[in-house]
């Protein structure tokens, strides 16, 4: 597959797609990982039973996967007919900085509307991700796809962990910022999410570009867009290769997502101390970022195959050393292993995949592996809480997660080694 070779694989054009997973990585750490779900539980949701909080959140966190699912690959093939990529990711992002922006605004006790603003924002920030993945074949040549892959998870470590840093103070001492109390703390670290979301995305806007030629009216590339979707489904099943990987990356990444959703529940059940899990919490984010950067680089050496697999091998250890930990230091000495391989397994994953598929339907075939990568975490929580909840001990649960990750490495031992071209 070649790739483009002219000016939008300059350097301005690289640095600003990779800003862009500095900034809305923030949203991911501080909103969606951090301060939301507990925010959610002790203010907006204050005196409703903790299992139907639980329960609304679920639901909130659910609907906005379902309806990125639904509109991901669709909105994919209109912006390949289009050469509408970067407009669909601004739309969704400045959708997504304006529904953060408002979190603030939401009073004590009134829940619903916490979770209106929150899923329409991560509707906002799940469909901008799509579009993001789908711009990397225009910013980079086909021999550096690993490095820039990785390189901008590593920005995305790095860039949501320094503001999850500042917003973890801001609420640990918030009469140091002039804040009254940690709840005001947390509802202007909201706001500065939607602030360093927004900078962040400029340079994006300005400076990268892609290649192709609007065909028609914008109804003419909806009406050719679905056409295109329907034999996509069918070009899929063609491309084994692609239709195998697909499968493949659905079985690990769930694993991996569910790690990344459950690790601060896990850790509570296990009676260990909320700001201890926090604090693990930043540790994998700034681990991350060298971790991602040397993942790409064992990438353009070994192949990213092959560093997928080393990084499933390292869940599977991580998991079986989950379920035998006892102590504090363990669960921290876990979240350093998490922070090496995370990175790792999601940079080389799209850039493995960006070889796989034809170019002129990036987008669209983007759309399909978000769709899949937002399917994620649905399956490895239902098999952990269940079995947890049948054994009545939250350690076999986790254990369940390492079918995932047996699956998914049967499945992409399957796909061939792509060629690194240069």
């Amino acid at each position: 597959m070649a790739m483009q070779s002219d000016n939008n694989n300059s350097n301005k054009g690289t640095v600003a797609w990779l800003l862009y997973d500095w900034g809305n990585s923030a949203y991911a750490t501080t909103v969606i990982a951090g301060f939301f779900p507990v925010f959610f539980k002790q203010y907006w949701a204050a005196g409703m039973p903790a299992t139907e909080s639980t329960l609304q959140l679920s639901m909130a966190n659910s609907l906005a996967s379902l309806v990125i699912v639904l509109l991901a690959p669709v909105l994919g093939a209109i912006a390949d007919q289009w050469s509408a990529r970067k407009r669909f990711l601004l739309f969704f992002a400045f959708l997504g900085v304006l529904m953060t922006a408002m979190l603030p605004l939401v009073a004590q006790g009134d829940w619903w509307w916490a979770v209106v603003f929150y899923v329409i924002a991560t509707i906002g920030f799940s469909g901008s991700v799509s579009f993001y993945d789908s711009l990397i074949v225009f910013v980079t040549t086909p021999s550096r796809l690993d490095l820039v892959s990785a390189a901008g998870y590593a920005f995305g470590y790095l860039g949501g962990g320094l503001l999850f840093a500042l917003n973890v103070w801001m609420t640990l001492q918030p009469e140091r910022f002039g804040l009254a109390d940690a709840a005001e703390a947390v509802r202007l670290s909201f706001f500065t999410v939607a602030v360093w979301w927004l900078i962040f995305t400029l340079p994006l806007a300005f400076f990268v570009h892609e290649t192709g030629r609007s065909r028609g009216s914008a109804w003419a590339a909806v009406r050719r867009g679905l056409g295109q979707l329907y034999g996509t489904f069918h070009q899929i099943r063609q491309l084994r290769h692609v239709f195998i990987f697909l499968f493949a990356y659905w079985c690990y990444i769930d694993g991996v997502d569910t790690i990344v959703r459950m690790a601060v529940d896990y850790g509570l059940s296990l009676g260990f101390d909320s700001n201890s899990l926090i604090v693990a919490l930043l540790i994998t984010q700034f681990v991350g970022f060298p971790a991602a950067i040397a993942f790409g680089y064992l990438g353009k050496r070994i192949g990213a195959r092959r560093g997928i697999f080393i990084a499933i091998g390292a869940y599977a250890l991580i998991v079986i050393a989950a379920a035998q930990m006892t102590t504090q230091s363990e669960f921290y000495a876990l979240a350093i292993a998490i922070g090496l391989v995370q990175g790792g397994i999601q940079s080389l994953s799209r850039s493995y995949y960006a070889r796989l598929i034809p170019q002129e339907k990036s987008a669209e075939f983007f759309g399909f592996y978000n769709m899949l990568g937002k399917f994620a975490a649905v399956l490895g929580p239902v098999m952990m809480g269940w079995a947890g909840a049948l054994s009545g001990s939250p350690r076999v649960g986790i254990l369940t997660l390492l079918l995932l990750f047996i699956a998914g490495a049967l499945l992409l031992s399957r796909v061939p080694d792509v060629a690194r071209e240069g």
